[in-house]
């Protein structure tokens, strides 16, 4: 089974009207529900993670800083605004210092990440090593893989970087077709992420509500 992100995302910044589209889905089964701390005013994500976290959901964010600085700052607004969850960046040992003794689970970038919007680069042999090494870490729970922002085998990539891990991996990043979903399920990923997608209309035209159920239904993924 593979966890379904929903990523209140577009084009790597939180869309201006995270709020009401929360609102919309708030009934449905959604376990993970994720953001950037770029996109809103900061009083609006405060209250869209208040939301989130109030029905029972784990709050991720997201971080796409280009710099150590902003990526670091990006942390320490994670541990303000009280998520579960932090996906990406790349200063991990920076990072998993700020976060020692809170209950954030970390997941940074496996590989090298370049951009915004974020992608990822080296070879498959580059990114597998960077990934075992990140995995011994102490303070890393997991890893974030931008599998489809890579220029090649991108499934085959997933199943090499789970196979060479003990930590659970998530495939975020261009995940906008149920046969992306069902790759990356088959290569053993903990759970995918599916912000822009969505907006795009995608995965059905609208509205986003339907398109949610549509991957919740899809065979082997769960809330």
């Amino acid at each position: 089974m593979c966890h379904f992100i929903l990523m209140l995302t577009q084009s790597d910044q939180t869309v201006a009207d995270a709020l009401a589209v929360y609102e919309r889905v708030r009934r449905s089964s959604l376990r993970y529900v994720g953001f950037k701390d770029i996109g809103l005013h900061w009083d609006e994500l405060a209250e869209l993670g208040r939301r989130i976290k109030a029905d029972g959901r784990e709050l991720m964010l997201e971080v796409v800083s280009t710099t150590r600085e902003a990526e670091l700052a990006s942390i320490e607004a994670a541990a303000r605004l009280n998520v579960d969850h932090v996906l990406g960046g790349r200063h991990a040992r920076d990072a998993t210092e700020l976060l020692r003794g809170r209950p954030i689970r970390y997941w940074p970038f496996a590989g090298r990440t370049v951009d915004h919007p974020t992608r990822l680069e080296g070879s498959t042999s580059e990114i597998v090593d960077d990934a075992r090494k990140l995995a011994s870490l102490p303070g890393v729970h997991g890893l974030d893989l931008l599998a489809y922002r890579f220029q090649g085998d991108e499934p085959a990539l997933a199943r090499a970087v789970v196979n060479a891990v003990s930590v659970p991996v998530i495939a975020a990043g261009s995940i906008h077709t149920p046969e992306r979903v069902a790759a990356m399920r088959q290569a053993g990923v903990w759970g995918f992420t599916v912000g822009s997608a969505l907006f795009d209309g995608l995965f059905e035209t609208d509205p986003i509500r339907s398109q949610v159920q549509t991957i919740l239904e899809l065979e082997g993924v769960q809330p």
